[in-house]
């Protein structure tokens, strides 16, 4: 209850009342029995409620049954999500993703979409051009109007990411590894970012302040470079649509050289957070091993009471992967910069290469690297003995 009222609370939405209804069995046209719906409508009418939110799925037939039944706007969790994602986007690919699911969802409901379209229509976006004939129910004509703006939303996403692929291609050849921030939303992800980098990213007490992902560069303390990336927060029950909507979106963290999972550690519920993220990163196809070279950051140590706050400090100290920090009074801040550090360096290998007299081009590629540790000569060649990272000798494969 207290997460379906922060999603209200993303809105701005005053709260008339909240309650936890028990169902023994949901009623096909209207999810409540009589005598609730009765009583519902009651409380609705003291409180001049005009909108009602039921934290869950509503069927398109539910959700209209509702409105009739108690002359109020009735949104489920996804229509909830929905609006806050469209309020939330920034970016030109966020606010397609976010009108494509929209309509996605908003097909299933065609007995609402018409208002949705006019709206399109006054925002300049819309659906202009798709004037039915004389026979066309209004039905038809909403679902063709509706089809014909997806295919149309459809083709700009794929020239927009188009352009982000190219925008990744040529972030691919930055030497800098890509650390991406995770984690359920509100756990402290901007706050952190914000503090690392010194950017100015919307950082709120308020979920899904953050929708669409911020790159900024960072210098760790022996002077590495990385590219820190702020992501949308994620959130239990997320809608299937919504996730696919912000795959793209999402993609940042399967590129990332490394992931750091944030954790409100202070949160009630901070583990089941947890388990709802890394379900997320299944689906969006992080496997396991990624998984395991993942650090784990418990933010908001300073709003645990002091028993707890020992206990949770202990634990990270004695796991490898575990690093406790508050972002907000810099606690823990260099110890992350340097686990960050540490997770980054490639183990190095020594191993004898051998080459060729007429290999000079790639001998002095070695000596610039600054890999060689000694070399000897015979009849055939050099033998020189390197000390590397499996990605230097990757990269001395393609020195021709």
């Amino acid at each position: 209850m207290a997460e379906a009222i922060s999603l209200a609370s993303a809105l701005q939405l005053e709260l008339a009342f909240d309650l936890v209804v028990k169902l023994r069995k949901p009623q096909a046209g209207l999810l409540f029995g009589k005598g609730k719906l009765e009583e519902l409508k009651g409380m609705m009418a003291a409180e001049d409620v005009d909108l009602v939110l039921v934290d869950g799925p509503l069927s398109p037939i539910q959700q209209r049954n509702l409105e009739e039944l108690w002359g109020v706007k009735v949104l489920d969790r996804t229509g909830l999500i929905l609006q806050i994602f469209g309020e939330r986007a920034a970016t030109r690919e966020g606010v397609l993703q976010v009108d494509l699911a929209a309509l996605e969802y908003q097909k299933t409901r065609l007995v609402r979409s018409w208002t949705h379209l006019e709206r399109q229509r006054g925002t300049g976006g819309g659906v202009g051009g798709t004037v039915g004939g004389s026979g066309e129910s209004q039905l038809e004509s909403d679902r063709r109007a509706i089809d014909d703006t997806i295919v149309r939303l459809k083709k700009q996403l794929q020239k927009v990411e188009k352009t982000r692929s190219l925008h990744r291609a040529a972030r691919a050849k930055v030497p800098y590894p890509i650390v991406a921030l995770v984690g359920y939303t509100n756990a402290g992800k901007s706050t952190l970012f914000n503090s690392l980098t010194g950017a100015n990213v919307m950082a709120e007490d308020m979920l899904f302040a953050t929708l669409d992902p911020t790159m900024r560069e960072v210098e760790l303390p022996e002077g590495q470079k990385i590219i820190l990336s702020d992501t949308v927060g994620f959130i239990s029950e997320l809608p299937t649509q919504l996730v696919a909507a912000f795959r793209a979106t999402l993609e940042e963290v399967l590129d990332a050289d490394l992931i750091l999972h944030i954790r409100d550690i202070s949160h009630a519920e901070s583990q089941a957070q947890s388990d709802d993220v890394l379900d997320i990163l299944t689906s969006l196809g992080i496997t396991e091993r990624a998984q395991e070279h993942m650090i784990e950051v418990w933010n908001k140590i300073d709003l645990l009471p002091d028993e707890d706050r020992e206990t949770a400090l202990n634990k990270a100290q004695r796991a490898e992967a575990i690093l406790a920090v508050s972002a907000i009074s810099n606690e823990g801040m260099p110890e992350l910069l340097a686990g960050i550090e540490a997770a980054l360096e490639d183990p190095m290998i020594t191993e004898v290469v051998r080459l060729a007299y007429a290999e000079g081009r790639r001998r002095a590629w070695l000596f610039a690297q600054n890999v060689v540790e000694s070399e000897e000569q015979d009849e055939l060649g050099f033998l020189v003995t390197v000390t590397w990272t499996a990605k230097q000798a990757a990269q001395f494969e393609k020195h021709g």
